[in-house]
């Protein structure tokens, strides 16, 4: 393909000065510097000032890697200690009352309280970043809320990328997606909109942007993914409103709007005619349609259209034509058009070219965030001067696309002849839930609230040395499976003594709950280095789905019935559904979700099959991340949910009435979702609850909700213990909104991150607060 029209129609002059952009870049540092020193930090083992180095050698490589790419204006202000969303509620005072006295005290310190709590004071909750597995700390406001300025961190970075010869480009949280984020904070009457508060903030905002303007920024962006979601009219009023008065200011640099993850409809044209001197677009994935959209509203006519067409959430290569026949079209709707990837890289590992375990063939298929840069570049040099300048970058991108296309693990025609034989019968239980309920306590016998955990003990630093010296030769396969039955020994002694109703093996075999079931179905890659940020210094690595899917052997059932051997207590079989195994993995783009989630849930079902001919009497099928994929527009949903929860059947519809099936849900808005929930037909679903205050539990009830659940009352992502007051009290919330036959108690995620002083403490509450509450009922049983 030739663009002729790069050169020809914009002119020369205008199409060399094209420039190449990103909105954001991974902060971790190729070896994960930024969790090393931040958690050296909360341990006392890392000075304050040595953080802050820390993070200035980081940012500062960061700028260099991609001005070296020949990225043109580098993002200053994304980098964060924890959440950007968090740097936000600073930079604009929002803090919350119970952590006024920390963050004046020390405001890293405050910071850090406020992000993962004190003893004495609960954190912020916490929650989805719109479709992604990256978590925020969700902004508590009120009809008191007074909000100032603290525009400290952002001119900082500022001035750190100029004194080091860059071409900044600070990025901040836009007013109207940080208001639509937020939530009332407790105590709050029902019926508070935070969004009222519009007004109030706009003139902060006014203000960092001053001071980021005397600092030397030439341009500022504001990031309103709030905005490709389905939005009320109200909502696109405050949006418009918002942008007319921060445009029409006079002191302040040039104002770029950017969203992404899909198109954004029908804020498009509220935005477009706004004084704003750009918009920064989406065009990949479901977002490809705002070309069409941008036509529609006549394009931009004299402002810059910062262009996404490298896809900042998947590892696959760009198809560089593609792209560029996109770049020539975009030209003639917009005064001036650059490029970009979609969305922050924040969401792709850092460099493919770390992976040396991956067969050099499958590695040419593979863009991680260096990667993606060299496209940008790539893609703003043709469209600048012309398609012969990437002759040979287009020669190569050719022929890695046909490999990956070519290869024979794309396509297996068993798997897919097994995907093609499924019936509806499949899907379905033999006995509807009121029958299973009955028969399930009967084979279980089982207290009102049950007690159990989600899954994970900690993980030690032990554990995982074992595993490194495992796969290093150090200790043989032997030693290593002794160290895992001692572990096992330990976490079902514990739960015995601490007084737990159903147990878990702990599952200490287990790198990660998606990554661990990866390395054993084919079609999957692991990688060694690709760590992701989920939410503070938490990373995961996905793995790769990069061909058909199938189970060689058994992945669970030895240790689960290890532990079963050493207690009369039920012990939950642990297994990750086909939604979150898709949605916490680099998934192939080559084919409909749908049919992938299919291949599986047949891998899981075969799993789930030999966990109860083994005698598993209760099997946990986890989908927190069947609510984060949900589509952001409502039109896409129910195509969405119903392959969902038809691969969640699958999984779960060939066991007998007496086998109990849970399911596990945390840190999302699950109101959405409510109807999905009781489609997925499991028997006890738990969910998150304890910084949400149990408002599912009343959003479960509301919905008709007629199984069992166990809303968390103990936060595990914080370090805090709750007491024993604290717990009943969270559970007595619960049984105003369920009754007793119906709720279980259990924490809100499971314990891998924790330690065990914390643990112990936390579950012995736990039990301690079921059985008190229990005591108190009509009908007590224990």
């Amino acid at each position: 393909m030739t663009v002729t029209a790069t050169g020809a129609g914009a002119g020369k002059s205008a199409a060399a000065t094209v420039r190449a952009t990103v909105y954001g870049y991974p902060r971790q540092g190729p070896r994960r510097e930024l969790k090393q020193a931040v958690e050296g930090y909360w341990q006392g083992r890392v000075s304050a000032d040595a953080l802050r180095r820390t993070a200035a050698e980081l940012r500062s490589a960061n700028w260099r890697q991609l001005a070296d790419t020949g990225i043109d204006e580098v993002p200053t202000g994304d980098f964060s200690y924890y959440d950007h969303v968090l740097d936000t509620t600073v930079m604009v005072g929002a803090i919350p009352q119970r952590h006024r006295d920390a963050v004046a005290a020390d405001p890293l310190d405050g910071y850090f309280a406020m992000a993962r709590g004190t003893q004495d004071a609960a954190p912020l909750e916490m929650t989805k970043w719109f479709d992604t597995n990256y978590h925020y700390l969700v902004p508590e406001l009120g009809p008191g809320t007074v909000f100032t300025t603290d525009s400290a961190k952002q001119v900082g970075e500022l001035r750190e990328a100029l004194s080091l010869g860059h071409t900044p480009r600070p990025v901040l949280v836009g007013p109207v997606t940080y208001l639509l984020l937020a939530k009332p904070a407790p105590g709050v009457a029902a019926g508070f909109e935070p969004l009222t508060l519009l007004d109030r903030l706009l003139p902060v905002y006014a203000e960092v942007l001053a001071d980021l303007h005397a600092a030397g920024a030439a341009w500022v962006q504001l990031d309103e993914p709030a905005l490709v979601q389905d939005r009320t009219p109200a909502e696109l009023n405050a949006a418009e409103r918002a942008y007319r008065e921060l445009g029409a200011l006079a002191d302040r640099p040039k104002l770029l709007v950017a969203s992404y993850f899909d198109r954004l409809g029908e804020a498009l044209p509220v935005l477009a005619r706004t004084p704003v001197d750009g918009l920064a677009l989406d065009f990949t994935g479901a977002a490809a349609a705002q070309l069409d959209d941008l036509a529609a509203v006549g394009g931009l006519p004299g402002k810059r259209l910062v262009a996404g067409v490298v896809n900042g959430r998947n590892i696959w290569v760009n198809d560089l034509e593609e792209s560029l026949s996109t770049l020539g079209t975009l030209l003639g709707l917009a005064g001036h058009v650059d490029v970009a990837a979609s969305c922050s890289l924040l969401h792709v590992p850092l460099d493919a070219a770390a992976e040396h375990d991956i067969d050099p063939q499958i590695l040419r298929w593979l863009a991680f965030a260096r990667q993606k840069t060299t496209e940008v570049v790539t893609l703003a040099r043709g469209l600048g001067r012309g398609t012969e300048t990437i002759a040979a970058q287009l020669a190569a991108n050719r022929a890695d696309l046909a490999s990956r296309a070519a290869s024979p693990i794309t396509r297996v025609p068993a798997v897919r002849a097994w995907a093609a034989a499924v019936t509806d019968r499949d899907t379905h239980r033999s006995q509807p839930y009121d029958r299973r309920a009955a028969a399930q306590r009967a084979q279980l016998s089982l207290p009102l609230l049950p007690t159990t955990t989600i899954g994970s003990f900690p993980q030690t630093g032990e554990l995982r040395t074992a595993r490194a010296d495992l796969r290093a030769g150090r200790i043989d396969t032997v030693t290593y499976e002794e160290r895992i039955k001692a572990e096992i020994q330990e976490v079902i002694s514990f739960q015995e003594k601490a007084g737990l109703d159903v147990l878990v093996h702990g599952e200490p075999e287990r790198n990660d709950m998606v990554q661990y079931f990866a390395e054993q179905l084919s079609g999957y890659l692991a990688t060694r280095h690709g760590w992701v940020q989920s939410y503070g210094t938490r990373y995961v690595r996905p793995p790769i789905l990069a061909g058909d899917l199938a189970r060689p052997a058994p992945m669970t059932v030895r240790w689960t019935t290890y532990a079963q051997s050493l207690t009369g207590r039920p012990v939950k079989g642990m297994l990750t559904g086909p939604v979150t195994m898709l949605a916490w993995s680099f998934v192939r783009d080559d084919q409909p979700l749908a049919d992938t989630a299919r291949q599986v849930a047949l891998a899981l079902r075969d799993e789930v099959n030999d966990l109860e001919a083994a005698g598993t009497s209760v099997i946990q099928v986890d989908e927190p991340a069947l609510r984060e994929s949900l589509p952001l527009r409502a039109d896409a949903r129910p195509a969405y949910l119903a392959w969902a929860t038809e691969a969640f059947r699958l999984t779960t519809g060939g066991v007998r009435p007496d086998t109990q099936i849970h399911t596990h849900m945390c840190y999302a808005e699950f109101g959405d979702i409510l109807p999905a929930i009781e489609d997925l037909d499991a028997d006890v679903i738990s969910l998150e609850a304890a910084r949400s205050h149990m408002q599912i539990a009343g959003e479960l009830a509301a919905a008709g909700y007629s199984r069992e659940a166990g809303p968390g009352v103990y936060d595990i992502h914080s370090p805090r213990v709750p007491d024993v007051d604290e717990a009943a009290a969270l559970l007595r919330k619960g049984l105003a909104a369920l009754p007793p036959e119906r709720l279980w108690v259990n924490p809100d995620c499971g314990l891998k991150t924790r330690g065990w002083a914390e643990v112990r403490a936390s579950l012995e509450n736990l039990v301690t607060a079921a059985r008190t509450v229990r005591a108190t009922l009509p009908t007590s049983s224990s």
